[in-house]
């Protein structure tokens, strides 16, 4: 079924798939972000190598912790669906972007979560679809004037 939005001119056409397809996959991001804090939280080492240069060493161990509880905070909101986490957890994901960039650039060294350059720099078109995910979450997109 498809479902055009009349709010805005019928510019904007969503089909009620879509939009379910979308709702799962803020589910799935869901799960990550939990899982993913729960890594940051008990191995903060696990996330040091990826540490944007520019930031200094010495705030690296607190910016993983801190990242690691927006991910847990995000996840317990997009599984709630609450109005904050889809916007918190798009800012979330644009934050952590360097650190996704400087592991790219180091793939292939030889040292690193990520050393396989193909799976590198793969993951950072991942994050525009975890964006797309997390907008999923949002309680205006189940409605069909989203």
């Amino acid at each position: 079924m498809t479902i055009v939005d009349a709010t805005h001119g019928g510019a904007t056409v969503q089909s009620a798939t879509m939009r379910n397809v979308q709702r799962k996959a803020s589910l799935a991001l869901a799960a990550a972000f939990a899982t993913s804090a729960g890594v940051h939280l008990v191995r903060p080492q696990s996330f040091a190598s990826i540490m944007p240069r520019v930031i200094p060493q010495e705030h690296h161990t607190n910016l993983i912790y801190a990242s690691g509880v927006a991910e847990l905070i995000c996840s317990v909101g997009l599984l709630r669906r609450t109005r904050w986490a889809a916007p918190a957890s798009v800012a979330l994901l644009v934050a952590v972007f360097p650190a996704n960039v400087q592991m790219a650039l180091d793939s292939g060294s030889g040292h690193g979560p990520a050393d396989n350059p193909a799976l590198a720099w793969g993951r950072l078109p991942l994050q525009a679809a975890m964006i797309w995910a997390a907008l999923g979450a949002r309680p205006e997109a189940d409605s069909p004037h989203s």
